[in-house]
Parts: structure tokens; C-alpha cells; sequence
């Protein structure tokens, strides 16, 4: 399992809301090129996200689905990418000191063939995706949080 962590100058109230935004989730995560439709009651429970992800002409059309929600402290998808397989990402928010937040995210491959082939190589490709994931996430969050 690949897990990245950040402190990011925001309270948790505003990175979560970013996380219940799903029209961002292209904005943050790496590899997500289109966000195609988002469930109305996103995030919470049994509600979908529905992506395109990887480069054109190659991209893969699927969906996310919200495994569990704890606003504003976690929140657990089951991300598709048929046909190479799903991964369970776990987002947990803490807060830190006064008005910043300490993010972790957890991934591993949950079915599929990329399940199948894990190794070294991967969690390390996971974790630098999820560094990068996770600067976009802050970036976001502490702009909102100038804007308001």
C-alpha cells in the first residue's frame, strides 16, 4: 500500500470541501482527465463519480464509488479503472495546530490485473502520484480558502 501525507494550510472543513466537490476530482488527481457526471448526494455513501483517465486516444471511462464518508475527518472510494483493475483509496484529515489540516492518503490495488502484477515499482509510482495528488489538493484548498 502506497500512503503520501501532507500538512496543508487549510482547516479541514475547507480540504474536505474540495474532496465533496467531485467536479474537481480531475483538478486534483493525477491521472483523471475528465470528470463525465457526479451523483447528486456526492460524497455520501454508494455515490458515484464518473471519469476518464489516461491520455487520449488510450483513456478508460469509469466510475468511483464513495465506500465510506466521515465529514469532515475521511472518506473511502473504490476507484475503477477497468479493464486494468480498482484500487480502495483512503483520505483521512486531521487537524493541526490552528487552521491547517494533515492529509494522508492510503491506495492499494484492490482487483483487477494491476492487483495482480503488485510490486516495489508500483507503490512507488503510487506514492509519487499521490505526492503530486496531493500538492494539487492543497493548492486548491488554500486558494478557496483566500477566495472566501
Amino acid at each position: 500500500m502506497a500512503v503520501v501525507e501532507k500538512v496543508i494550510d487549510a482547516p479541514p472543513e475547507q480540504v474536505w470541501a474540495v474532496l465533496a466537490d467531485g467536479w474537481t476530482y480531475s483538478d486534483w488527481v493525477v491521472g483523471t482527465v475528465h470528470v463525465r457526471d457526479v451523483d447528486d448526494h456526492w460524497p455520501a455513501v454508494g455515490s458515484e463519480l464518473h471519469h476518464r483517465a489516461g491520455p487520449w486516444p488510450v483513456s478508460l471511462e469509469d466510475s468511483s464509488t464513495v465506500l465510506g464518508c466521515e465529514p469532515p475527518h475521511k472518506l473511502i472510494i473504490r476507484a475503477g479503472l477497468w479493464p486494468a483493475g480498482e484500487a480502495i483509496v483512503v483520505f483521512t484529515l486531521e487537524p493541526v495546530g490552528t487552521g491547517a489540516t494533515r492529509v494522508r492518503i492510503g491506495e492499494d490495488f484492490a482487483a483487477g490485473p494491476l492487483r495482480w502484477i503488485r510490486t516495489k515499482i508500483n507503490d512507488l509510482v503510487l506514492h509519487q502520484r499521490n505526492k503530486e495528488t496531493l500538492r494539487r489538493l492543497s493548492d486548491i484548498a488554500i486558494r478557496q480558502k483566500a477566495d472566501a
